[in-house]
């Protein structure tokens, strides 16, 4: 059945997620041994995902790269030096409730703190949600901020998950940006067309497409096995709706550390119509460290990406620092250290 057909499919499997580290280990056949530090490590960072994305993992396969993505381990609760709570210093560029300004011409609003996965390398696994949920009633502050800056002519949609928020939710937000001038763009960062491409309905897509704003979606894919026809189906849709789709991907060791999987992947995402735009080295969030890579690696894997991969088939690879007016560069010099 069309996962464009099914209007309240994606709210049922929204509902429905894995929580419990036993049954996605039962579920796997796994190692019952894994089962008490994967239970320690949910408590500090609860496991989520869905049952679509658990189903393209490899039943026995403890190494799968999409269960390394999601599965709690152990090592998350180690204190390791560098890696912070708050990695990128958001928490300097948070003016008001759900509003994060931190490049100029734009402004990332935090719509909602819900996911439909929780990937354990995430940045803002400690975000303060708490104090940056604005709901509807913040709204009006987070309009205020954009109408009185007339630089900002773009908004990007992030969380949490802002594909998580019902069309009504996103459709009232919409009318209320359109009120504003000076905004050009809307940008919706979002890994539910990927672990749960039932959300990509005819009822969003007729939505989505009458926006008169320029559209940006930039999804999250780490592994080309993250791709089925599913998520294929679900990218044609939202082409169809005149929106640009983007990728950025995270280098994660013993995920997508080897140049033939990253050469997959961008070949993948780009059967499926989306162009690689980010590949990102790990932001050094507390329960992260083993999913990091050295910045000689990093360098090299992008190397090898170059000699195998057409130009415009080879994403940035890019960190982010706190404070810098944009992404930094980490292509154009190769590691000599």
């Amino acid at each position: 059945m069309s996962a464009l057909k099914n209007k309240h499919l994606w709210q049922e499997a929204l509902s429905d997620l894995i929580t419990d580290p036993e049954e996605l280990l039962t579920s796997l056949e796994l190692d019952p041994a894994l089962l008490d530090r994967a239970r320690a490590a949910a408590r500090a960072f609860p496991l989520k995902v869905t049952r679509g994305f658990a189903a393209r993992m490899q039943k026995g396969n403890p190494d799968d790269p999409l269960l390394l993505q999601v599965l709690p381990l152990g090592m998350e609760l180690n204190d390791m030096p560098g890696y912070t709570s708050d990695p990128l210093q958001e928490i300097n560029v948070n003016p008001i409730p759900g509003l994060l300004h931190k490049y100029d011409g734009r402004v990332l609003v935090t719509l909602t703190s819900a996911c439909a996965v929780h990937c354990r390398y995430c940045f803002r696994r400690h975000f303060p949600y708490e104090d940056n949920n604005p709901g509807m009633g913040g709204w009006e502050k987070i309009f205020a901020y954009i109408k009185q800056d007339k630089s900002i002519s773009e908004v990007i949609l992030s969380g949490g998950d802002p594909l998580s928020a019902s069309d009504r939710l996103l459709k009232l937000f919409t009318d209320q940006l359109l009120q504003i001038p000076h905004v050009k763009r809307l940008r919706i960062h979002t890994r539910l067309p990927v672990v749960l491409p039932e959300r990509i309905t005819e009822d969003f897509i007729h939505w989505i497409s009458h926006i008169p704003f320029d559209k940006i979606m930039v999804i999250h894919v780490n592994h080309p096995n993250e791709i089925n026809d599913d998520v294929r189906q679900a990218m044609q849709g939202l082409r169809n709706a005149g929106i640009h789709l983007l990728n950025q991907t995270v280098l994660l060791k013993r995920v997508n550390n080897n140049v033939n999987t990253l050469r997959t992947l961008s070949e993948v995402l780009f059967s499926a119509g989306v162009l690689p735009y980010y590949l990102h080295t790990l932001d050094k969030v507390h329960g992260a460290s083993h999913f990091d890579i050295t910045l000689r690696e990093a360098q090299e894997l992008y190397a090898g990406m170059i000699k195998k991969l057409p130009g415009y088939l080879v994403p940035r690879l890019v960190c982010e620092e706190p404070g810098m007016s944009s992404k930094t560069l980490l292509s154009t010099v190769l590691y000599t250290g």
